[in-house]
């Protein structure tokens, strides 16, 4: 029972869709409503603008004004609803809308319905199914962060993910950032200290952050590919992970932000730990 105006057909939604977008409603009005509900609604709105405008004699300036805000209204609407619509075909059969924080979805569509392009919205889009999937995923600031970035920086963070690795938490390992591995990317001086400024990353451009305490044998993930390394000492060794560090927004923004593997910086990762008379093997 969809709406022609709507961009989601409410017929053809599963149950976790259905129980976001009453989730969403609840929190920052309705978005779609079967159509005998509509026409209620608009008719009824019509007929209290009639009477309200019947006493304001409002000037020209007065007019365009409201118009201007009509149609920002509208593109905002627009937008709202297209985040949805992509965001309802990215939930899992699990998923858990209904524990969603009605102030953390108040928030997100606050900052969020001001974005027209299409990427960005899929941004936005991944974002809102990833805490529909497992509420608590994404803080208020990694919203505030991603509601400050242009169409490049998200671009340059997606690239930034080509080298990240994980155990446990994600590092991207810019092992040294002067190397053509990673200016190919975009990855220099200037823009990892962008992306510091932005609160993606923490950049330390003098020296390698480390881990520590670690045992001989590690494996790490690259992109699901299992890397071995054997370290040099039985118990306490360190590992270098680089200039770059991500924050807490960073590290939850890893999940959606759409890196892929490089085969070049796994070959490339190798040989650098080789020369270190690291053992490296990948499975």
């Amino acid at each position: 029972m969809g709406d022609g105006n709507s961009l989601i057909n409410l017929g053809d939604l599963s149950k976790p869709a259905t129980i976001l977008i009453e989730k969403i409603s609840d929190a920052i009005g309705a978005l779609y409503k079967p159509k005998q509900i509509k026409r209620i609604a608009q008719a009824e709105a019509e007929a209290e603008k009639i009477k309200v405008l019947a006493g304001i004699e409002m000037s020209d300036i007065q007019q365009r004004a409201l118009g201007r805000l009509l149609q920002e209204e509208g593109k905002k609407q627009k937008n709202i609803e297209s985040i949805t619509a992509d965001a309802t075909t990215q939930l899992n059969d699990d998923a858990k809308p209904e524990e969603m924080d009605e102030d953390w979805i108040s928030h997100f569509f606050e900052k969020c319905r001001n974005f027209s392009d299409s990427e960005m919205q899929g941004l936005w889009s991944r974002l809102l199914a990833g805490e529909a999937n497992k509420p608590g995923s994404y803080s208020k600031r990694t919203i505030e962060i991603v509601s400050t970035l242009d169409k490049s920086d998200a671009h340059l963070f997606t690239q930034l993910c080509t080298f990240a690795i994980s155990g446990g938490d994600v590092f991207p390992l810019v092992l040294d950032y002067h190397a053509d591995i990673y200016g190919k990317k975009g990855i220099n001086f200037a823009s990892l200290n962008h992306l510091d400024s932005l609160g993606l990353i923490k950049f330390n451009s003098l020296q390698n952050f480390m881990l520590r305490d670690l045992p001989q044998n590690i494996t790490l993930l690259y992109f699901g590919i299992p890397v071995s390394f054997k370290l040099q000492a039985e118990l306490k060794n360190e590992f270098e992970i680089g200039h770059v560090m991500l924050t807490k927004a960073g590290q939850q923004l890893t999940r959606i932000c759409g890196a892929q593997m490089d085969l070049e910086f796994l070959n490339y990762l190798i040989d650098h730990h080789k020369k270190k008379n690291i053992e490296v093997k990948s499975h």
